[in-house]
């Protein structure tokens, strides 16, 4: 395999920019073009529903790297211009703005597009949260809103009902689950997780879909659900999931399917890989495809697709990792969770809110979960490193 002389990263994004740095410290000398849909320089996006959306941070704290840091990589950063086309067999991204972007290797880092209502861009007082602008403009209403509903029940949304309820908003949580995260944690641990939001005074509706939008003279007034029921609200977070943003992708040669499909080393076709939260590549070890959205596996995955653009050929086989901070609880959890899994409190105490639980099925372990308990939690870790390279979860 010859080495590229040119390569061109389609996505701003922490993978993308993870991508160039990677290229960098592994010796590539050749051209770089990073290219942005957003104005902005690449910037870290887990802060997005906590440190900047509560304002403990300016917004440039998000930003990943400073200046002087980005010039230094030598890359010619294209910014507020989206891709709208890929020809793979080409290697050439055409944009918004008519340029047509060709390279020797093509790394496709364009990550997620929140899933909305339908009409709902048309509401005032209708937020999603996916970039540094949605996360100013959610903020800015925040600070004057009275009645709050979050709509969807997974990390992001019980990550911004916490941080609007710690920014003292009247929040109602609401989603399809009986607690937050039980698709993901399971019953016992998302009913503790629910009792820490109910304590904290975020008012819980799950167990009913969210069926669509109230509004009143152009303005969001609430949200229906499937009883019948209307919550109130002057602020509504739509925050129910997202979706690849891979529509640009459409006719390019490349196979999508929930995410862009690719082999074990993340090659989507001959010159073209994908990173990040997008990217579903074939995880040797558990014999499966695999699509991961964390901020962890965006830094790893292109570590390793840089490494396979520079000739070397291994598969990518990472034990997955996640976090997330709600209030003042960091929860932790390597490897993979299910709802049909045995949960075993191994270290600390649930009562005590300081607990690693251990995730088994047929006898494998298969996910460790930490509450406010971190050295602990990395221990533990080695116990599910062994299903993820080579011991198929059952």
């Amino acid at each position: 395999m010859s080495i590229p002389s040119s390569v061109l990263v389609v996505g701003a994004s922490a993978a993308g920019l993870s991508t160039v740095e990677a290229l960098r410290r592994k010796g590539f000398q050749g051209g770089v073009t990073v290219l942005g849909a957003e104005p902005h320089q690449p910037y870290d996006r887990p802060p997005l529903s906590k440190q900047v959306l509560s304002g403990t941070w300016e917004a440039d704290r998000a930003f990943l790297r400073r200046p002087e840091q980005l010039s230094a990589l030598d890359a010619d950063f294209i910014l507020n211009d989206a891709a709208v086309g890929l020809d793979a067999a080409a290697r050439t991204v055409h944009t918004t703005s008519g340029r047509a972007l060709r390279a020797d290797a093509i790394v496709v880092a364009t990550g997620l597009r929140p899933r909305t209502f339908a009409g709902q861009d048309v509401l005032a007082g209708v937020h999603v949260l996916r970039t540094l602008d949605d996360a100013l403009a959610l903020r800015a209403e925040l600070l004057t809103a009275s009645r709050v509903v979050v709509v969807g029940d997974g990390v992001l949304g019980t990550e911004i009902a916490a941080t609007a309820r710690t920014m003292g908003a009247s929040v109602t949580l609401a989603g399809p689950q009986a607690a937050p995260l039980e698709s993901q944690f399971g019953p016992l641990i998302a009913q503790h997780l629910a009792a820490l939001h109910t304590d904290r005074g975020v008012g819980l509706r799950l167990g009913t879909a969210v069926t669509g939008l109230a509004e009143h003279d152009g303005h969001v007034a609430g949200v229906h659900l499937a009883t019948g029921e209307v919550l109130p609200a002057d602020v509504v977070v739509v925050a129910f999931g997202s979706a690849p943003a891979t529509e640009w992708l459409t006719g390019s040669g490349l196979k999508i399917d929930n995410g862009v499909v690719c082999d074990s080393s993340c090659r989507a076709a001959d010159g073209v890989y994908a990173v990040g939260d997008l990217a579903r590549w074939h995880h040797d070890g558990l014999g499966t495809l695999l699509r991961l959205e964390n901020r962890t596996n965006a830094t790893e995955q292109a570590s390793h697709v840089a490494a396979t653009i520079l000739g070397e050929s291994r598969p990518y086989t990472p034990v997955p990792y996640f976090w997330t901070d709600q209030f003042d609880v960091k929860i932790q959890v390597h490897g993979a969770l299910s709802v049909e899994a045995e949960v075993t409190v191994v270290d600390g105490d649930l009562a005590q809110g300081r607990f690693v639980a251990l995730y088994r099925q047929g006898g494998t372990t298969t996910g460790v979960l930490g509450w406010r308990m971190p050295k602990q939690t990395r221990l533990r870790r080695q116990e599910v490193v062994e299903t993820f390279q080579g011991r198929e979860i059952r």
